[in-house]
């Protein structure tokens, strides 16, 4: 990448340079204390818990009915989709519980509580919508501040 900038193509044995995709995958400031990053710990684990057992697991494998909801929704591939989903919210609000690679797995658990809140459940009354808005707020909280310093992920980046 250095040599791109300079005007020169890397080269076949030359590695890419991950400066740019490290800090997204594993970086985040958390807060601004160690008492806001215990919060945020506990933050993390509860809702990514909340999110695999509460939500992705009864997803895993597709069941019928799910299946049927995700091909209502318009959604062609309905059983990739189906399972994007459930492995969205299984696996994702596990890796967020750990606090490990947090910001890609609360990306795609946002993009799901997404199609959750605004396709799935439009026009159904506020009540219904408020919890898949309440996990999306969650999922762009963890995409804008990351894990937090207790985390797998803020251990992956003090090894480099």
């Amino acid at each position: 990448m250095r040599g791109a900038l300079r005007g020169r193509a890397r080269g076949p044995a030359e590695p890419m340079n991950t400066s740019m995709i490290r800090p997204f995958v594993l970086g985040g400031g958390g807060a601004a204390t160690r008492a806001g990053d215990l919060g945020l710990l506990l933050f993390r684990v509860f809702v990514g818990l909340a999110l695999a057992f509460g939500h992705g697991i009864g997803k895993l494998p597709p069941s019928e009915r799910f299946l049927a909801g995700v091909v209502e929704m318009g959604f062609p591939a309905a059983p990739l989709f189906a399972w994007a989903a459930g492995l969205s919210e299984f696996v994702g609000g596990l890796l967020i519980a750990a606090g490990l690679l947090t910001r890609p797995a609360a990306f795609f658990a946002a993009i799901t509580m997404c199609v959750a809140a605004f396709i799935r459940q439009a026009g159904d009354p506020f009540s219904e919508i408020e919890k898949a808005l309440l996990f999306l707020a969650a999922m762009v909280l963890l995409m804008l501040v990351g894990a937090g310093r207790y985390s797998v992920d803020a251990w992956l980046r003090g090894r480099r």
